[in-house]
């Protein structure tokens, strides 16, 4: 029973992630059909950012300390790339370099997004496996 609202748990901590990157990812589709102004991006990534890899670090202890060992591994490198951006201050978004740099962001974005579906999958997978487990 511990297993699944551990399980239950790291689901609700990876939809927030989830959440945290498709508002970023819808920002930016806004500042490109100019919806909003590079400043007020800028703002709102710069303020979601840290959120976002704290989440995400919480999601990767959660793993450690229940032992799903293999959900660890798989959260490791999106938490050494977000700790990465961190140390060398390269998470915020400048409003005088939006625009240069709105390809390589958007991409980063969907990146994100595309590997959080996958740990997704593979926590509904594992949740499934326990509630079967059970009985």
């Amino acid at each position: 029973m511990g297993d699944l609202i551990a399980w239950l748990f790291s689901f609700f901590i990876l939809i927030a992630v989830l959440a945290l990157v498709l508002y970023q990812l819808m920002c930016f589709l806004d500042l490109e059909t100019d919806y909003i102004n590079p400043y007020e991006l800028a703002t709102k990534i710069n303020n979601i950012m840290l959120p976002e890899f704290i989440t995400q670090g919480v999601l990767c202890v959660l793993h450690l300390v229940t032992r799903h060992w293999i959900m660890f591994l798989f959260c490791l490198p999106y938490l050494y790339y977000n700790v990465n951006l961190y140390v060398h201050r390269r998470h915020l978004v400048y409003a005088t370099e939006v625009f240069g740099e709105l390809s390589r962001e958007k991409k980063q974005r969907i990146f994100k997004l595309v590997y959080l579906a996958f740990l997704l999958f593979f926590s509904i997978f594992w949740m499934i496996w326990s509630i079967v487990d059970l009985e």
